[in-house]
């Protein structure tokens, strides 16, 4: 049995697809929603992906989802491919890792999108890593909030080890997209946006860091839960609360990845 075949039977619980993804990445992606996620982010807009198992997730074959998405190559172009989210990505590391080999065989762009929780600096987590960073194009990271007390309070989960991953993705070069969810009353303290914008100077991989001015969106989905909206009356950010935070983390200083790729 060759290693094609053992990556393209491999299995991972998914939620959803979605074939023209827009923002999941560079140029137009399918994006392959995981289920299952340890965060409990109080924004969350996807909160039917958090149970390891869901009632409308099912599981496919690395080979299986591949079927699916190269029906929409045709439409990716150049910049476009794979996009795996979640959901965590990370928690189905044995999936991601395989349809990402079997990707690159078929010379698809991947991108990895991850709130980076369930990064571990075991030596057994990082030889996974590892070898999944070696067929990742690019990652996409989340990071909620720097300060650790607020981190566990907006998420449930300390944030250490969501800045180790980010470090850890430096120091292999990866490239790598930050984004940032700017929450009022959350996450949209001067002092926290600078603390991040200052530790984002100090990783080496980053082409593109993003504000994402927080929506209500997912409120609808809490509601059909049956579950309480923890932000309820919350509204988005003001323009210029958006500009301020871009202003104090600096992040039009960075390039856009794909002008970079292009340059080279």
């Amino acid at each position: 049995m060759t290693t094609e075949i053992v990556y393209g039977q491999v299995t991972g619980l998914i939620h959803s697809t979605e074939s023209f993804g827009a923002v999941d990445g560079p140029g137009i992606r399918f994006v392959v929603f995981v289920q299952g996620c340890k965060m409990r982010c109080k924004y969350c807009h996807n909160p039917d992906t958090w149970a390891m198992e869901g009632n409308n997730s099912y599981e496919a074959t690395v080979d299986e989802v591949l079927e699916e998405a190269l029906k929409y190559r045709d439409y990716w172009g150049k910049d476009g491919g794979i996009t795996v989210s979640g959901g965590e990505a990370l928690l189905q590391i044995d999936f991601v890792n395989a349809l990402f080999h079997k990707c690159h065989a078929l010379g698809i762009n991947t991108c990895l999108d991850t709130a980076g929780q369930p990064y571990l600096t075991s030596h057994h987590v990082t030889e996974l890593m590892d070898e999944l960073m070696s067929v990742t194009d690019l990652v996409l990271l989340d990071l909620k909030e720097i300060n650790p007390a607020r981190h566990k309070e907006l998420t449930g989960n300390p944030n250490d080890h969501i800045l180790a991953y980010a470090n850890y993705l430096s120091d292999k070069g990866i490239p790598m997209w930050v984004r940032h969810v700017l929450v009022p009353g959350e996450t949209d303290f001067d002092e926290d946006l600078i603390a991040l914008g200052n530790f984002v100077k100090t990783l080496k991989n980053v082409v593109k860091f993003e504000i994402l001015p927080y929506h209500t969106l997912g409120e609808t989905k809490w509601q059909q839960l049956g579950w309480d909206y923890p932000l309820v009356g919350v509204e988005p950010p003001t323009a210029s609360r958006v500009q301020n935070a871009k202003n104090l983390m600096h992040t039009e200083s960075y390039t856009d990845y794909l002008a970079r790729i292009h340059k080279n």
